[in-house]
């Protein structure tokens, strides 16, 4: 009796440290950065190219601007390939073939190919001048204010999103 009443503490402790553990394979807890970073990678609708990148980075990014900033709908022309738009109830399928390279016509305003140019830069520009786009809306090729572009809403990111959402679009395909 003695031997199981010392045998059930330890089995108890062994539980409660596996559901706590986040070493490799294991699983993280849920709304952790980590599970966003995991979650980001599962929804990358396109290949990646982590070579030379900030893999934690790249994953968050994809979470950013796949689940909660949709530059999908806007920078993708059209965002859903055939017979993949949800909003027709068809199953979602991203339209690979054209993910992020712009062209999306909103009156006289067309969205900007933001997939990166031969230099690996995401719609050709340094991080400080995408920083300084999410933050101000002024465009770094020709200082205008972005129109339609929601940089009021995305200069609010915190710098670490900001970077994270500028090293997945560096590891994603370069469009013409």
């Amino acid at each position: 009796m003695r031997l199981r009443s010392l045998i059930i503490p330890f089995a108890l402790a062994g539980v409660v440290l596996s559901l706590t553990a986040t070493s490799e394979g294991q699983r993280p807890a849920p709304d952790s950065e980590q599970s966003r970073i995991q979650r980001g990678f599962q929804i990358a609708p396109v290949p990646l190219n982590l070579k030379g990148r900030n893999r934690a980075l790249v994953g968050l990014g994809s979470y950013i601007v796949n689940a909660q900033s949709g530059c999908n709908d806007c920078h993708t022309n059209p965002p859903y390939a055939p017979g993949g738009n949800p909003f027709e109830g068809e199953p979602e399928q991203i339209n690979v073939a054209g993910y992020l390279a712009g062209g999306t016509a909103f009156g006289p305003f067309i969205s900007a190919n933001i997939t990166p140019d031969q230099d690996g830069l995401p719609a050709g520009h340094t991080f400080q001048e995408f920083k300084r786009l999410l933050r101000t809306g002024h465009d770094p090729d020709d200082g205008q204010i972005l129109q339609v572009m929601p940089w009021p809403v995305f200069g609010k990111m915190t710098d670490r999103d900001i970077k994270a959402i500028y090293e997945y679009l560096s590891a994603i395909p370069h469009i013409d």
